[in-house]
């Protein structure tokens, strides 16, 4: 399997299980050989599994996304703010396993990715929001709830709740990855329940063995404040808003909203952030 590791170091790289451990192999530029233990356990308790790590640089990247999400696996992959996992939201099993890996309460949701307007209007209903109001938040770094449409039924995506988040990143990769995928991603942040959300792939190592692939984009960001990730904001009703969290956006997501009479609300929302990326 080729994977493109940063500053090239790695050119190929395979996995041998040698005495009970695995052992990762590969070649220097220099042609010298390279190889560091992989420790019992350190990959999840699947020491002895062949994980994916391919580079977003890699040409055939965006099309080994898709076909993974298409055959019911879960991946990781960067976004504009953190690392996430991702599965078909329209697959019962997919999101399933999505939850089983993340260690996460199946009555905490989690949101939806998609590439375009058109795709956030199919998937939820957003008729009331202005193109306008739209395309000064998105893409970006912003989670924008509202309604399920009834074209989003997968019994096991956030069950008893209305609405769902949805994100349309400024990230080209996953953007790409979801119009070759033509269905919505389920996404949640790459990491165990209640652990911080991670910038690199390096940070959650130890789920990799229970995913399809990783897609390694390298560090995401140079600041801790990106940790925090998106905005999540409600705008399920025509004229109010209720921010949900703050995220990396918060201030410039209420000043936009404001200006198209939009204004904030003490309403309750039935979507618990925790985990939504």
């Amino acid at each position: 399997m080729s994977i493109v590791r940063p500053f090239g170091v790695l050119l190929q790289c395979s996995y041998r299980r040698i005495v009970g451990r695995s052992f990762t192999i590969g070649t220097k530029m220099n042609g010298e050989p390279f190889g560091r233990k992989i420790e019992n356990g350190e990959d999840g308790g699947r020491s002895d599994s062949k994980r994916a790590l391919v580079a977003i640089t890699d040409g055939s990247a965006i099309r080994q996304a898709a076909n993974l999400l298409e055959s019911g696996q879960v991946i990781a992959l960067p976004t504009d703010t953190v690392y996430g996992l991702a599965c078909s939201a329209n697959d019962p099993v997919a999101i399933q396993k999505l939850y089983a890996i993340k260690g996460r309460h199946e009555q905490k949701p989690v949101a939806i990715c998609v590439a375009d307007f058109d795709d956030l209007r199919y998937w939820g209903q957003a008729d009331h929001l202005p193109d306008a109001l739209l395309q000064q938040l998105l893409p970006g770094a912003v989670t924008i709830v509202v309604r399920k449409s009834l074209h989003l039924d997968n019994p096991f995506l956030n069950p008893g709740i209305e609405k769902i988040g949805i994100r349309i990143p400024d990230f080209q990769f996953i953007r790409d990855v979801s119009r070759a995928f033509r269905y919505p991603i389920a996404l949640t942040s790459a990491n165990k329940s209640a652990c911080q959300s991670t910038l690199n792939v390096s940070e959650f190592r130890c789920l990799w063995g229970s995913l399809g692939a990783v897609f390694d984009g390298g560090q995401l960001g140079q600041s801790e404040e990106q940790r925090a990730a998106s905005t999540v904001i409600d705008l399920s009703e025509a004229g109010s808003y209720q921010l949900i969290r703050a995220g990396v956006a918060a201030e410039h997501t209420k000043a936009v909203v404001e200006r198209f009479n939009f204004f904030p609300t003490d309403r309750g929302s039935d979507c618990n952030t925790n985990g939504i990326k």
